[in-house]
């Protein structure tokens, strides 16, 4: 028979699984779903045509990207959450806003962050005003605009879920949305949707285990396609997505 505390123990684990599959689900009401990232422009220049194509874009995002970029930072921001380190929460924050080269990542960042700080707070889940215990210095522990990556950080956080499986989360529904955008825009069935997510499950494992290693002088994402196309889907005259 469990003891209480391993039966408390294994109820906390699954709840914050629970919270995790809430936060990375498609149904979560914050508007993912309007947002390529880009894709859209790459199918528009015949970059990215077909199963094989996207495979690697993807693949190349992650790499370059992801593993350099919101993954590390997610679990520096997880920790600060944990510390209620207001002050690197915020400098994280400002890093992020600055790695977005087009105005369509940076208004996506900002939406989706102020659409998922809407919902925790029709869900009684933002923090009561916390404040750094510092006499010099204090600071709110969320930044009053705080972007899609700090709010997801901070709601993985309060959930329970642990910083590796954070980040595997966070991956996922960066490569579901990807699809879905791609089923949704190219001639790409949901059989060779899922195809793609076999080939990749793995590079989302090894994603997070090099993010994990990261110095904060590795960080920073390698991805002028991905800029060059976000910037030409600003003015692109015929397109489903808001980036």
């Amino acid at each position: 028979m469990p003891t209480d505390s391993a039966a408390l123990e294994s109820q906390s684990d699954e709840l914050a699984l629970l919270g995790l599959m809430q936060l990375v689900s498609p149904a979560l009401p914050i508007g993912a779903f309007a947002f390529s990232q880009g894709l859209e422009s790459a199918f528009e220049l015949d970059w990215v045509r077909d199963e094989a194509s996207l495979a690697e874009w993807l693949s190349g995002i992650l790499e370059d990207g992801l593993t350099r970029c919101e993954l590390p930072v997610l679990a520096r921001l997880h920790q600060a959450f944990d510390q209620a380190d207001g002050e690197s929460i915020a400098v994280w924050d400002e890093w992020l806003a600055a790695t977005r080269e087009t105005a369509e990542l940076a208004a996506e960042d900002s939406r989706l962050g102020a659409s998922l700080k809407r919902l925790l707070g029709s869900l009684d889940l933002l923090p009561i005003e916390e404040q750094l215990p510092s006499e010099d210095l204090q600071l709110p522990l969320l930044p009053d605009h705080a972007g899609y990556v700090t709010l997801f950080a901070y709601t993985a956080h309060a959930r329970g879920v642990s910083v590796r499986q954070t980040l595997l989360g966070f991956a996922w529904a960066w490569l579901e949305n990807q699809l879905a955008v791609a089923c949704k825009a190219l001639p790409l069935g949901h059989t060779a949707a899922q195809r793609v997510i076999e080939q990749l499950r793995p590079a989302l494992v090894a994603a997070v285990d090099q993010a994990l290693t990261l110095d904060d002088d590795e960080l920073g994402p390698v991805l002028p396609g991905l800029a060059l196309a976000s910037a030409l889907h600003e003015t692109q005259y015929s397109r489903l997505f808001r980036s």
